[in-house]
């Protein structure tokens, strides 16, 4: 049964593209993941720095599965640090960012905690906070905000060199 709210509410697949505009990531894969709390982006080389009394935080990102080649540079101010534990139960601290999703044309901020996922298949975990009274998960599906945006993306990648 459907309640009205989940009515009002669009629906993802477990999987999606996604887009974070302002660390300029036009494109990665995220896994839907309702039993994260908070959202997980692959990063490293994290470098912690003050600038304008904000502590920010840059970071190198592999946004594609299978193109190690490919790596984009980002800057975020640091939101918090916490302590998250993964899905084995291990516990760590992570940097805290807020930045804008975009998944399809909708867009909103979101936490994100930044973690070394280069041996995950996805290079980023969409959690339940970040997609309470918005979307509602259909598991049995896939991409429904389709691929080919995504590909587009892809091929205007640019491939950024740390400075």
């Amino acid at each position: 049964m459907t309640s009205s709210k989940e009515k009002n509410k669009l629906v993802v697949g477990w999987r999606e593209w996604i887009s974070l505009p302002e660390l300029n990531i036009p494109a990665v894969k995220a896994k839907i993941d309702t039993g994260a709390r908070t959202s997980s982006l692959h990063a490293f080389d994290l470098d912690v720095y003050r600038e304008g009394g904000h502590q920010k935080v840059r970071f190198g990102i592999r946004p594609l599965q299978r193109k190690k080649k490919i790596i984009l540079w980002c800057t975020a101010d640091v939101l918090d640090r916490r302590i998250v534990t993964d899905s084995g139960g291990h516990r760590e601290m992570r940097y805290v960012i807020r930045t804008p999703i975009r998944i399809g044309d909708q867009s909103w901020p979101i936490e994100i905690t930044l973690t070394g996922r280069d041996t995950m298949k996805f290079k980023m975990l969409l959690g339940r906070t970040a997609i309470r009274n918005r979307y509602v998960v259909d598991p049995g599906n896939s991409y429904r905000f389709g691929r080919a945006l995504a590909k587009s993306y892809i091929t205007q990648m640019p491939k950024k060199e740390k400075t």
